[in-house]
C-alpha cells in the first residue's frame, strides 16, 4: 500500500473498497470529488485520516484535498447523528420564519446548528437554499423535504426521533 492508511488497514475492508476506487481511478488528481464521494459514503464522514490518505493516494495536496471537503456542502468532516434536520437559511425561507424555526429546534432538542446532539440521536444542519421556495419555510427531515414548517411542528418531528415526545 503505497499511500498512509486511516486506521488498520489489515483489517478494514472499506479501506480495500476506497483502495479500489482510487485505482479504478487511476490515482489521478481530477478524480478528487468522486473518490472523497467514495470515502464518505464507506466511512459516514471525513476525518483527517481519510482525508491524508486520499491526498497521499492521488498525489494531492492535504489543503487541496481539505478545501474541496469543506466547500462542497454534502461533504461532512464530522459524524452525522442517526438523523438529520436540515433547515433552508434562503432569502424566502428566512423571510417566512426559519430563523424562529431553528431557533426552535436549537432550544428544544439542546444542539446548535452545524452540530450533532450528545447521544448522537440527531444532527442539525443549515442549507443557504433547498430549492423549495415556495414551500418556505422548509426542512428536510431525513431526507424528506416538508414545506411550511412550523416550529412546533419541527419541534415535535425532531423530538419523536429522541422518544421525548
Amino acid at each position: 500500500m503505497s499511500a498512509a492508511a486511516p486506521v488498520s488497514a489489515a483489517v478494514d475492508k472499506r479501506l480495500k473498497m476506497l483502495e479500489a476506487t482510487v485505482k479504478k481511478q487511476q490515482a489521478r488528481s481530477d478524480a478528487l470529488i468522486e473518490v472523497l464521494h467514495q470515502a464518505q459514503e464507506l466511512y459516514g464522514y471525513l476525518d483527517m485520516s481519510v482525508l491524508l490518505y486520499v491526498s497521499r493516494a492521488l498525489r494531492v495536496p492535504p489543503s487541496r484535498v481539505f478545501g474541496v471537503a469543506t466547500f462542497y456542502n454534502f461533504f461532512t468532516l464530522k459524524p452525522s447523528g442517526e438523523h438529520t434536520c436540515v433547515v433552508c437559511l434562503g432569502t424566502a425561507c428566512y423571510v417566512k420564519g426559519a430563523g424562529q424555526l431553528l431557533g426552535a429546534l436549537e432550544a428544544a432538542c439542546g444542539v446548535k446548528a452545524g452540530h450533532t446532539t450528545g447521544d448522537g440521536r440527531m444532527s442539525l444542519v443549515t442549507a443557504r437554499c433547498l430549492g423549495a421556495c415556495g414551500l418556505a419555510p422548509a426542512a428536510v427531515f431525513d431526507g424528506e423535504v416538508a414545506g411550511r414548517v412550523s416550529p412546533e411542528a419541527a419541534v415535535t418531528r425532531a423530538k419523536a426521533w429522541s422518544g421525548h415526545e
